[in-house]
């Protein structure tokens, strides 16, 4: 049985990708930002969201202890990110700025990979900080990428619809032609993996726009020889599948579609046991808590729901606290959802030897017991109004609701109101305003851009918004796939030697543009009225 916990609505743009930590929920999103829940009740921490991206961010992914995340964006960007502070720690630029569609951590968080538009991979040393490979490996889009668990392998899809299996040198050791009709959306491997005398086997599943999710058995034989086998075609869903996930124990296996499903399969048999409709929108991710009996799935709904699976084995779970923590911001109020929790055991990801069984290694009992506040918040008068109109006293509302009171003097005596708000710096906080931790300068710019990012084109008809930037456009143009996006953004896109459409990922005809006159007509007269 898989019952709803709660529904997150805190993002302003469509949600592309989510990820946990043993402790942490993160999601990415068409806003450029991420946000970080904590798993013991869903609420944001104290620095999310994180904003570095400057267009929207694709993927997301957890080191394995959790103290840094990974995230890969339009921008060309990967970042990696401090748990512990919301801070940057190293920007990865993608080779000839391409944009990067997906990124992915080795299993022992030595090496990321990253995969582009331009049909190119990047490969980098985490110690180092350096680029370790590069190659072209497709003339079409990467869209997936995974490493095997042994970490010395990894896979990518495209949207030609071919899976390749590569090694660390990439070198190619296996291709399978059109794996998936009309593209790859996505891949993952199972955690564990099955090993004979002469050989080692893993479970990989993929999904594509053939509306299937099929699961392959990747056989390695010796140092080089290597072959895939397909295990099962799952075709639970109507439409094109985007996302799929294996469970941390391997037993589940997830798929979320363009038919606003979620389908939750037994990985072994390929039975589908659950089909889950409480999405409004594609469904464009899901992921499994590696330590608790959670899923979260995101869509181009905005929202994230994070699910409970009841205990496989019974059935049903034991009762122990009858109601858990929910989110649902649509009216910045908390809510909550009645379920059941209780203690919960699960396997470490282990090695099945044929020569001695499962390995397994036990992961300590943990007791989910979140107990409901009834606290919640009603919009305040400021936040119906710009943020260019908002007066001192509006200014001072908002640090108070941020948890920066202690900012409330030193805003008061320098007379900060909304436009002086927009325009904070690191450098006017330190040397005009005499903030002197950095930790706390960094809190309130983060805030500010959180705040850009929540109200540029608030209210804005989404035909208003450039598909790239997700901002209301002022120089709207016509390119050739027939989608009009903002002049410089669509421009930057094709000087960055990418010739596939935003929209589409189908080679674009021609880099030519049109001013879309009637739509910059359009968006003057709505601006005029805001």
């Amino acid at each position: 049985m898989v019952s709803l916990i709660c529904t997150l609505q805190d993002h302003r743009d469509e949600v592309y990708w989510c990820a946990f930590s043993p402790t942490l929920l993160a999601t990415c999103s068409g806003d450029k930002t991420i946000r970080i829940y904590n798993t013991n009740d869903f609420s944001e921490l104290p620095f999310s969201p994180l904003s570095g991206h400057r267009y929207g961010v694709h993927c997301c992914s957890f080191s394995v202890c959790g103290t840094y995340l990974f995230t890969c964006s339009t921008d060309a960007l990967t970042i990696i990110w401090s748990m512990a502070t919301g801070e940057v720690t190293t920007k990865f630029e993608h080779p000839g700025g391409s944009p990067v569609r997906v990124c992915s951590l080795s299993p022992d968080s030595s090496l990321l990979l990253s995969g582009a538009s331009d049909g190119t991979l990047a490969l980098w040393d985490l110690h180092t900080k350096k680029l370790r490979k590069s190659k072209a490996v497709t003339e079409a889009t990467v869209m997936a990428c995974c490493f095997a668990p042994c970490g010395q392998m990894f896979v990518t899809g495209c949207t030609s619809g071919d899976i390749k299996v590569w090694d660390l040198d990439t070198k190619q050791l296996y291709a399978e032609r059109d794996a998936h009709d009309m593209g790859v959306t996505c891949c993952h491997f199972a955690p564990q993996f099955d090993i004979d005398f002469s050989s080692v086997e893993f479970r990989l599943a993929s999904c594509g726009q053939d509306s299937q999710l099929k699961v392959w058995i990747v056989s390695q034989h010796g140092a080089a020889a290597c072959e895939m086998k397909l295990l099962h075609t799952l075709t639970g869903q109507s439409a094109p599948v985007l996302s799929c996930a294996f469970s941390s124990d391997g037993e589940l296996l997830v798929s979320g579609s363009v038919d606003k499903t979620v389908t939750v399969y037994n990985a072994s048999d390929g039975v589908l046991l659950h089909t889950l409709k409480r999405h409004e929108s594609f469904v464009t991710a899901c992921a499994f808590s590696p330590t608790l009996p959670w899923m979260a799935t995101g869509s181009m709904d905005k929202k994230v729901n994070v699910w409970r699976i009841a205990d496989r084995d019974s059935g049903q779970a034991q009762s122990r606290n009858p109601s858990c923590q929910g989110k649902n911001t649509q009216e910045n109020v908390l809510s909550f959802v009645p379920v059941h929790d209780g203690t919960y055991c699960r396997r470490w990801a282990g090695v099945k030897d044929s020569r001695r069984g499962h390995v397994e290694r036990p992961f300590l009992p943990s007791c989910v017991c979140v107990c409901p506040t009834g606290a919640g918040r009603k919009l305040s008068g400021h936040s119906r109004l710009l943020v260019s109109d908002w007066s001192e006293e509006d200014v001072l509302a908002w640090l108070s609701e941020e948890g920066l009171e202690e900012l409330v003097t030193t805003f008061t005596t320098n007379n900060i109101d909304g436009p002086e708000l927009l325009c904070l710096t690191k450098e006017t906080l330190a040397s005009e305003l005499s903030v002197e931790s950095v930790g706390l300068r960094g809190k309130v710019l983060r805030k500010v851009e959180a705040l850009k990012a929540e109200l540029t084109g608030l209210d804005a008809p989404d035909e208003f918004l450039c598909p790239i930037t997700r901002e209301v456009m002022k120089d709207p143009v016509i390119a050739a796939d027939g989608y009009s996006y903002e002049r410089e953004a669509i421009e930057s896109w094709i000087s960055a030697k990418n010739r596939s459409s935003p929209m589409t990922n189908l080679p674009l005809p021609t880099t030519l543009v049109m001013p879309n006159r009637s739509l910059k007509t359009a968006i003057g007269r709505w601006t005029a009225t805001q």
